[in-house]
């Protein structure tokens, strides 16, 4: 046991060294090993004392500065700059004639497909991002940003029909970051939306697609679509989108005005929504106008482009990085919806890979069996590779190497351009039965991330329903597959474990940060691979609770 603590506290000094350095990737990787190795030891936590305390530990550790980079970013990830509309909180509505003037002037010839106005409010904003250092800094880091995706907007706003300039929410929203959160209302991505919500964007522990650039611009047409049908208008459904169509439909049977600015003028707004509508239209109207507001050193970011395949199968990152020789933090980038270092097993993943790879990583994924992908690497040799070196560099036995590759140990690797690598996965529960006994802040999503399963699977090894998350305190689960079904086994759902079989309980620990997850398949490696050949082809700004919390099914439901 000594040896274990010894093994985990390694880890988790590793992990610890990477996050304060800033190798938040590394640092996730080092922590998860830590609780794997205790995790799938085999010895029963909760009835080691010394083991117990040294797991409560070690969660508390990582949960602890997890939060902390979740005040940088999207937890264990780039740290994500402030908004226009976190910065533009200090804005005062002093505003200058001369400006009002001008942009009433510049108005006449502003293109956009949207309504737009110039009052006090309007101009406080184009004043702030025109002529203060933070406000024209960091509206100006937006617009550059922009240049990463204003096609792929644009595209899909048209194939959705709505306006194109939509598109400038996401100065308030983001500023075009793909991986912004809001550390207090957990809103994330691109378009801040909530954790939970029906917008037609799957989360779970492997995939958050609120942080996929392209499917959460889509969900934000359709949502914004719908707003717009429920409200008629467009100034009241950018209010409706910061603080909820029903609310909004509330101030508005108040006060009897169905226009924006009269409900602001009487103040039936919250001061967040008062300031989002003008600080959007102010951002059109610069957009426009650019040189004529100082913003004449505006170079746009180059669009992403990206190769993008279809898998259906668990792809570690670091085996993608080998195939298509780009670096992991590439690939993070590439794909913002990814939450580990690894594509989910159980579903379908759009994998973007660098422009121009995409033939390169299927010729190559396909000497790897589709069961090891999530584990084995790809190593391109170099004159001085020897068997015995290739095989220290990933810690695997030389055997195992030259078996990988249908070679002998001794054999030289003159002529040969890669080898494919046989590295073990990370130890997976056992396979006899396994209990978790829940805890205060359970549910079965955290439950089924922390013990590497599917919700699908935990569900059924437990004879649960097949809707709802939660569970209560105290409950004892199956976080393994159970025992063959027999009536001995239907027993046991009732009573101890039957002779003959092993159970072991793993202790209860403080809630995991993700929220559910699926289970690696399985399956065996049906081929294997042969002797290489040489190849032929080289957010976040609202502190409101409801944020973007769901798609109502009635018009008084919050919508953020």
């Amino acid at each position: 046991m000594q040896a274990l603590i010894s093994q985990v506290e390694k880890a988790y000094a590793l992990g610890n060294s990477d996050y304060k350095k800033g190798n938040l990737l590394e640092a996730k990787a080092q922590f998860d090993r830590a609780v794997d190795l205790m995790l799938t030891s085999g010895i029963d936590i909760k009835s080691t004392p010394q083991l117990q305390d040294e797991f409560d530990r070690i969660i508390d550790g990582i949960n602890g500065l997890e939060m902390e980079a979740l005040k940088q970013g999207n937890g264990f990830a780039p740290k994500t700059e402030p908004t226009p509309a976190d910065v533009a909180t200090d804005v005062t509505f002093e505003v200058d004639p001369n400006i009002v003037a001008k942009a009433k002037t510049d108005l006449a010839t502003t293109k956009s497909d949207l309504p737009l106005v110039v009052n006090d409010y309007v101009a406080a904003y184009i004043n702030f991002f025109a002529n203060t250092q933070r406000g024209h800094n960091t509206l100006l880091h937006s617009f550059q940003r922009a240049g990463r995706y204003k096609a792929m907007i644009q595209r899909v706003m048209s194939e959705e029909g709505m306006p194109q300039d939509l598109i400038y929410l996401a100065v308030a929203e983001s500023g075009f970051q793909p991986r912004a959160v809001n550390a207090k209302s957990h809103a994330g991505g691109m378009w801040q939306f909530m954790p939970r919500g029906n917008y037609g964007l799957t989360r779970n522990s492997y995939v958050d697609e609120r942080f996929d650039p392209e499917k959460s611009t889509r969900a934000y047409a359709r949502y914004m679509k719908y707003i717009y049908a429920q409200l008629g208008d467009w100034y009241l459904s950018m209010a409706g989108y910061d603080w909820g169509t029903g609310n909004v439909q509330r101030a508005v049977q108040k006060t009897g005005y169905a226009d924006f600015w009269e409900l602001y003028k009487r103040n039936n707004l919250p001061a967040e929504t008062k300031n989002y509508v003008p600080e959007i239209l102010a951002a059109i109207i610069i957009a426009n106008h650019p040189t004529q507001y100082g913003f004449d050193d505006i170079t746009l970011d180059p669009p992403v482009l990206t190769d993008t395949v279809t898998i259906n199968y668990p792809a570690d990152l670091r085996l993608v990085s080998d195939l298509v020789g780009a670096p992991v933090d590439e690939l993070v980038a590439l794909n913002p919806s990814l939450l580990r270092l690894t594509t989910p097993p159980d579903m379908q993943f759009d994998l973007h890979l660098p422009a121009g790879s995409a033939a390169l990583f299927q010729q190559r994924i396909a000497s790897i069996p589709t069961s090891k992908r999530n584990s084995w690497r790809y190593h391109r040799v170099v004159p001085e590779d020897t068997i015995a070196s290739i095989a220290r560099t990933y810690r695997v036995q030389p055997g195992d190497l030259a078996a990988a590759n249908d070679m002998r140990e001794s054999d030289k690797l003159e002529g040969v351009e890669s080898l494919v690598v046989p590295v073990p996965p990370a130890a997976s529960p056992s396979a006899h039965t396994v209990y978790y006994t829940t805890r205060r802040g359970d549910t079965l999503v955290s439950v089924a991330d922390r013990f590497g399963v599917s919700l699908s699977k935990l569900r059924r090894w437990n004879k649960l329903s097949a809707t709802g998350v939660k569970v209560e305190a105290g409950r004892r689960l199956h976080v393994a597959e159970p025992t063959a079904s027999s009536r001995g086994a239907s027993r046991r759902r009732h009573g101890s474990a039957a002779k003959g079989t092993r159970s072991r309980e793993i202790a209860s620990t403080s809630e995991p940060s993700h929220e559910s997850t699926s289970s690696a398949k399985s399956s065996k490696g049906a081929t294997h691979s042969s002797k290489a050949k040489k190849s032929t082809s080289s957010g976040a700004h609202s502190s409101q609770s409801h944020k973007h919390s769901s798609h109502p099914t009635s018009s008084s439901q919050k919508q953020k």
